[in-house]
């Protein structure tokens, strides 16, 4: 089957291991401490993973790759000069691909920026959370604010015009104008892409064992809508729940998972999605899973089952929500025709679900444009229950 028939495709690369695991933090990250890694073993590993998956890819293009984590700046410029180069080796890469690494503060150097940038890495995502330093002692983070700015100034020295800061809001014993205050800082530094999202306690965490006092509802939501002011103030378009960006300046990793696009997956713990068209014409859409301890991981470089841990294929009576719990994040809606495009199934089948939703105010649905209003998008997990439900 052609690949412009399929939805377009972009590759997520996982790193395991972080200094310390934050306690609210429900990724599958593992603490490593500051000693040595296993560089060259986990590069093979990857290479291995991502061979046994090619034929997933088909001949599509890349059009971006994300480097997540865990912390991936722990590990050195050389192991992804080396990564990268084979990934394009293995696949064909868009022209203007989007590479994105995930960096801690704490655990970058000017040099490793530079190595980073000449690996080909054009995007950062700096897990700053905030520059105060009771927020992120509470949060459990290593660095402190005068790291992450003067990290901010290092990355640009290295010549990265594409940045983006994560900060949390709704932390514990948080106001409105300490919010306020982390807000301003990240936007002193010009980032191009700010992602402001409110701390949620999640199962399977430390926070969960043992909750911190959070801001009340009423707290919150001042924080919130001051916030998203503010952003839209100093010129950063909303265009996902918690993403703000200049124009252009999208990630496109992201957008790509919104509008229910494929990627692939590889490294520990790595999910991935992916679609096809068989024989029959039929379409098929599966998620698939690696395997989530690193030792466990690099074993299965020697192992004959190779790296899936688990696959499922997506029911056609799921698709619905699968497809807007995704696409529904985004402010604008997505193009009603995207629906066919990315799934293989008639706009009627979507359509009858959705009608719930429509008559409660939480949808706008026309011809062209699917888009959630802004009540939609204030109350979310009501929209998709109605989804599901319909």
């Amino acid at each position: 089957m052609a690949a412009s028939n399929l939805p377009p495709l972009s590759l997520y690369i996982h790193t395991p291991w972080c200094v310390r695991k934050c306690p609210y933090c429900d990724f599958n990250s593992h603490e490593s401490g500051r000693r040595d890694l296993p560089e060259s073993d986990y590069l093979a590993a990857l290479l291995k993973d991502l061979d046994q998956d090619l034929a997933l890819a088909g001949e599509r293009e890349l059009v971006a790759i994300f480097i997540g984590g865990g912390t991936p700046s722990l590990l050195s410029p050389a192991f992804y000069q080396t990564l990268l180069a084979e990934v394009g080796k293995r696949l064909t890469l868009a022209a203007d691909i989007e590479i994105t690494l995930e960096a801690n503060p704490g655990t970058t150097e000017r040099h490793r920026f530079s190595g980073y940038r000449d690996a080909g890495i054009n995007r950062l995502s700096l897990g700053v959370q905030s520059f105060q330093t009771q927020q992120l002692t509470a949060l459990g983070r290593i660095h402190g604010g005068d790291e992450a700015i003067h990290a901010v100034g290092q990355a640009r020295d290295a010549g990265f015009d594409n940045i983006n800061i994560d900060i949390m809001h709704g932390l514990p014993d948080q106001t409105p104008a300490l919010a306020l205050d982390d807000l301003e800082q990240a936007l002193a530094l010009k980032p191009e892409h700010l992602s402001w999202y409110q701390l949620t306690v999640e199962p399977n965490t430390a926070f969960h064992a043992r909750p911190p006092q959070l801001p009340e509802d009423d707290t919150l939501a001042d924080i919130n809508d001051l916030g998203h002011q503010r952003l839209e103030q100093a010129g950063y378009s909303r265009y996902e729940i918690s993403a703000y960006a200049r124009p252009g300046r999208h990630s496109r990793h992201n957008l790509n998972y919104w509008t229910f696009g494929d990627y692939l997956g590889i490294g520990a713990g790595a999910h991935g999605k992916l679609s096809r068209i068989d024989d029959q014409g039929e379409w098929i859409i599966e998620r698939r899973w690696k395997t989530r301890q690193p030792t466990a991981y690099l074993q299965r470089r020697h192992d004959m089952r190779g790296f899936v841990a688990g696959k499922q294929r997506v029911a056609e009576d799921e698709l619905p929500l699968e497809f807007c719990m995704n696409a529904l994040r985004l402010t604008d809606g997505v193009d009603a025709a995207l629906w066919q495009r990315h799934t293989g199934q008639p706009w009627a089948v979507l359509q009858k679900q959705l009608q719930g939703s429509v008559k409660k105010g939480l949808l706008q649905e026309t011809a062209k444009m699917l888009r959630p209003t802004p009540r939609g998008l204030l109350f979310l997990n009501e929209l998709l229950a109605d989804i599901s439900d319909g």
